[in-house]
């Protein structure tokens, strides 16, 4: 994995008080934690919000975009990893600023992650290049699709809620592959689905917040 630079003390202190808080809040993969640990959130937010890049919260991107708080990022891919060796070749459909895929390629070699969004994807692209993460492949592409070309995928992580569980993804999951994503319009919540070989398994989790999963290119 990459070497993150840039880090000042008050991050690291920032980010390990961020840690313990996970912790409390319940997230106990230590892949996970140290993932989180890993990355610098404030550079993946805007300058003015920088003091509150480790505060348990969503923040806004711009566009009508949110990168998502702490506790949800951890949540949900330590679901999509427990009691599994490794995320294998994993999809995220709304890179958004990067930040949850930077996350990710802590965990696995392969990743692929598509914004709808070419400003945000922009602003991804330069984010990796600022914390020297070169191992996620980002591409302009409605993620309603999910990604075809490089299919299968053994984890999907979705960062915006569709009405309902997109098929078209579920065909992209390897056996033994995972999704996970928000689902709603109102109310949401996050559904962790397995391809098994009885076929899908759903789980239901935790109660969400998320900003719906669009439709199209901008």
């Amino acid at each position: 994995m990459a070497a993150l630079s840039g880090i000042g003390m008050t991050s690291q202190r920032t980010r390990g008080r961020m840690i313990e808080r996970l912790r409390e809040q319940g997230i106990r993969n230590e892949a996970v934690l140290a993932a989180m640990a890993a990355v610098p959130r404030h550079i993946f937010v805007e300058e003015a919000l920088a003091s509150r890049a480790y505060d348990d919260t969503s923040l806004p991107l711009g566009m009508g975009q949110t990168i998502s708080q702490p506790y949800v990022v951890a949540r949900m891919i330590e679901a999509l990893l427990n009691g599994r060796k490794g995320l294998g070749k994993t999809l995220e459909i709304g890179a958004g600023c990067g930040y949850q895929a930077a996350v990710l390629a802590q965990l696995t070699k392969e990743i692929f992650a598509v914004e709808r969004l070419k400003p945000l994807l922009e602003k991804a692209k330069l984010n990796m290049r600022q914390i020297q993460q070169f191992n996620v492949r980002l591409k302009l592409a409605d993620g309603n699709f999910g990604l075809p070309e490089a299919a299968p995928y053994d984890s999907i992580i979705v960062a915006a809620a569709p009405a309902r569980i997109p098929q078209v993804l579920l065909q992209q999951l390897a056996p033994g592959g995972r999704l996970i994503l928000p689902i709603g319009v109102g109310e949401q919540y996050l559904s962790l689905i397995e391809q098994t070989p009885q076929g899908f398994v759903e789980s239901r989790l935790d109660a969400v917040r998320f900003v719906p999963l669009l439709s199209g290119t901008e």
